[in-house]
C-alpha cells in the first residue's frame, strides 16, 4: 500500500496567507491550445486570402433574385419517373450502407485491442480504416468505373468502401469500451473465440451498430448526389445532367426532392435512435422500443434460464413479443436489401471483367506523375483545398456555437426556442453542400468563395447538433452552484456550461475540419475551388498518373489532420 503525503497547509507570513503553488500546466495541454490557436490563425488567413469578405459575399446577392426567377416555376418530372429515380437512389444508398456495416464489423473486431488476433492484424485493420477514411468516395468511383464500367454497382462499392473508414473506426472504438466481464466468463467456460465475440461483444455494441448505420445512410444519401456527376444513377445523375445543361427549373425541382428525402431520413433516423436509447414509451417510439428491448439494451445471455420440465432447461431467449419484433425487423431489412438488389440489377454485374482488368487498371496509376505541372497547377489547388476546409470550419464554429447553445434544452430560454432551433438544424443538415454550392456559384461566381460558404453552412447543421448534445450532457449541478452564487444567465453559460464542453468542442472542431477538407475536394467538381476540379479533369482525360498523384496529396493532408485529431483527443480525455 502506497501512502501519499498530504498537501501542505497554507502558511501565514506577516499577516498574509500563502496558498500552495499552482500545479504546473500539462505540456501536452499547452500543445493542444497551440494547435487550436494555429488553426484559428489559419482559418482567418484562409478567409482573407480566398477573399471571403462581406463585400464579396453580400455584394453579389443582387443576383439572387435573377437566379430565383430562372428557377420558377419548378419543373418536376412525371410522378412515375420521379418515383423510379427515388427508388433507385434509396436502393443504391441502402446497399452501400449495408455493405459498409457488413465489412466494417470484422475489420473493427480485428482493429480493437481487446478482440484482435495480434499486432499485425490490428495494424493492418487500422490502415484499412484510415485509408478508406482518407480517400473520397468519388475517387473510388473513378477507379471502379475502369473496372466495372457503368452501373449502380460502382456507386454502391464507392460509397461502401468510403463508409468503412468512419463505420469501422466507430465500431472499433465501441468494442474497446465494452464490459469485458461477459467475454471472460464465456472464455473461462471453454467458449471459442467467435463464440464469445458473437455472444457478448456484438450484442453489447448493437446500439452503436444501428445508430452508426443510420447516420451513415444519411451521409451516403447526400454523397449519391455528388456521385451523379461521374455517372452513378439515381436522382444525382439526373440532377447533374439538368444543372450541367442549365435547366434550372428541373435542376432545382430535383434538388428540392433531395432536400425532402434528406429531411425525412434524418427524422426517421432520429426517431429510431430515440427508441434505441429508450426515450419515450408511447406511439411509434414505443413500438420501436419493443423491437430494441432485450436486444440493444439486454445483451444475449442475460436472460434467466427457463425450466421446461423433465429436467430440461432452456438457455436460449424465449419467443416473447420483443424477440418476435426483432425477428420481423431483421426479416424486413433482408427483404428490403433483396429488393434493392433487384432494383439496381446487380445480378448483371460483370465481376469477371473486374477481376481481369484489375491489375492492368492499377498499373495505369503508377508511377504517379504531375506531368510537369505539379507546382504550377496541382500544388496551389491542394493548398486551396486546405484553405477552404479551414475557412469553412471557422465560419461554421462561429455560427454553430450560438445556434447549438440555443438548441440545448438546459441553455435555451424556453422549450419552444430549443425546439425551433432543433428544427432549424434538421433543415440545414438536410441540404447537400453540393446543391448549395451550385446555387452560390450562380449567384456569387466561380471560385472558392461559394465552396467555403456552402461548407460553412453545412457545418452549422452538424456542429450545432454536436454542440447542443454536448451542452445537454453537462453536469447541471455545476451550473446550479454558480447560479446559487448570484451569477446571471450569461455568467453561468460562460463559467460553467461552456467550460465543461471545452474538451468535446475541440473534438467536434477537429472532426468538422476533417469533414470539410474531404468535402472541399469534391466541390471543385462543379467549379467551387480546390483540387476537385483537377480530379475530374484527370478522370475525363484518362490521366491516371496525375489522378494517383492527386489522391496521394489528399491522403497525406487527411492523415495529418487525423493524426492531430488523435493526439488531441488523447490529451483532452
Amino acid at each position: 500500500m502506497t501512502l501519499t503525503a498530504p498537501a501542505p497547509a497554507p502558511r501565514s507570513t506577516a499577516g498574509r496567507t500563502e496558498l500552495p503553488p499552482r500545479p504546473a500546466p500539462n505540456p501536452h495541454t499547452i500543445v493542444v491550445w497551440v494547435i487550436m490557436l494555429g488553426l484559428l490563425a489559419g482559418g482567418i488567413w484562409s478567409m482573407i486570402d480566398l477573399g471571403v469578405t462581406p463585400e464579396k459575399v453580400f455584394g453579389q446577392f443582387a443576383n439572387a433574385g435573377d437566379f430565383l426567377s430562372r428557377t420558377l416555376p419548378l419543373d418536376f418530372p412525371e410522378f412515375g419517373e420521379l418515383m423510379s429515380m427515388t427508388v433507385e437512389t434509396l436502393a443504391i444508398v441502402l446497399l452501400a450502407t449495408a455493405f459498409s456495416v457488413f465489412v466494417s464489423l470484422p475489420v473493427a473486431v480485428l482493429a480493437a485491442a481487446n478482440t484482435t488476433t495480434g499486432p499485425f492484424a490490428r495494424f493492418s485493420s487500422r490502415v484499412i480504416i484510415m485509408f478508406c477514411r482518407a480517400v473520397p468516395d468519388i475517387v473510388f468511383a473513378v477507379i471502379l468505373f475502369r473496372l466495372f464500367g457503368l452501373g449502380a454497382l460502382v456507386g454502391i462499392l464507392a460509397m461502401g468502401l468510403s463508409s468503412i473508414g468512419m463505420v469501422g473506426k466507430l465500431y472499433a472504438d465501441a468494442i474497446e469500451e465494452i464490459d469485458k466481464g461477459p467475454s471472460e466468463a464465456i472464455q473461462a467456460a471453454g467458449g471459442g473465440r467467435w463464440q464469445w465475440i458473437l455472444s457478448t461483444v456484438i450484442p453489447q455494441i448493437m446500439p452503436q451498430i444501428i445508430a452508426t448505420g443510420l447516420h451513415r445512410f444519411d451521409i451516403n444519401l447526400r454523397a449519391s448526389v455528388i456521385l451523379g456527376y461521374v455517372g452513378v444513377g439515381g436522382i444525382g445523375y439526373y440532377l447533374a445532367g439538368a444543372l450541367n445543361t442549365m435547366q434550372w427549373q428541373r435542376g432545382m425541382a430535383l434538388a428540392l426532392v433531395v432536400l425532402v428525402l434528406c429531411i425525412v431520413v434524418e427524422l426517421i433516423a432520429g426517431v429510431i435512435r430515440m427508441a434505441i436509447m429508450g426515450r419515450g414509451k408511447g406511439g411509434f417510439i414505443g413500438l420501436l422500443n419493443s423491437i430494441s428491448d432485450g436486444w440493444v439494451t439486454r445483451p444475449v445471455g442475460t436472460h434467466s434460464p427457463q425450466r421446461l420440465g423433465s429436467g430440461r432447461v432452456r438457455v436460449s431467449p424465449p419467443w416473447d413479443g420483443a424477440r418476435i419484433a426483432r425477428t420481423l425487423s431483421i426479416g424486413t431489412l433482408l427483404v428490403l436489401i433483396a429488393l434493392a438488389v433487384l432494383v439496381t440489377d446487380l445480378t448483371q454485374a460483370n465481376f469477371g471483367r473486374a477481376v481481369e482488368n484489375f491489375f492492368p487498371t492499377m498499373g495505369q496509376f503508377f508511377p504517379p506523375s504531375g506531368g510537369g505541372n505539379y507546382w504550377d497547377f496541382f500544388w496551389p489547388s491542394v493548398v486551396e483545398t486546405v484553405q477552404m476546409g479551414l475557412a469553412a470550419t471557422l465560419l461554421g464554429v462561429v455560427l454553430a456555437i450560438p445556434v447549438g447553445s440555443l438548441a440545448a434544452r438546459n441553455v435555451a430560454p424556453s422549450a419552444g426556442v430549443a425546439t425551433g432551433f432543433r428544427v432549424f438544424i434538421v433543415v440545414v443538415r438536410g441540404i447537400p453542400e453540393l446543391i448549395l454550392a451550385i446555387i452560390l456559384l450562380v449567384i456569387v461566381g466561380f471560385g472558392p468563395v461559394p465552396g467555403v460558404l456552402a461548407l460553412g453552412f453545412g457545418a452549422i447543421g452538424l456542429l450545432s447538433k454536436l454542440v447542443a448534445d454536448s451542452i445537454e450532457e453537462t453536469d447541471v449541478r455545476v451550473q446550479d452552484a454558480v447560479r446559487a452564487g448570484g451569477a446571471n444567465r450569461a455568467q453561468v453559460y460562460f463559467a460553467a456550461t461552456l467550460r465543461q464542453t471545452a474538451p468535446a468542442m475541440i473534438a467536434h472542431v477537429m472532426y468538422q475540419l476533417d469533414v470539410n477538407i474531404r468535402a472541399s475536394t469534391l466541390l471543385g467538381i462543379v467549379g467551387a475551388g480546390g483540387v476537385g476540379y483537377w480530379l475530374l479533369q484527370a478522370h475525363r482525360l484518362q490521366q491516371f498518373d496525375v489522378l494517383a498523384l492527386l489522391i496521394i496529396n489528399i491522403l497525406v493532408v487527411v492523415l495529418i489532420v487525423e493524426g492531430l485529431a488523435l493526439y488531441m483527443r488523447k490529451v483532452i480525455r
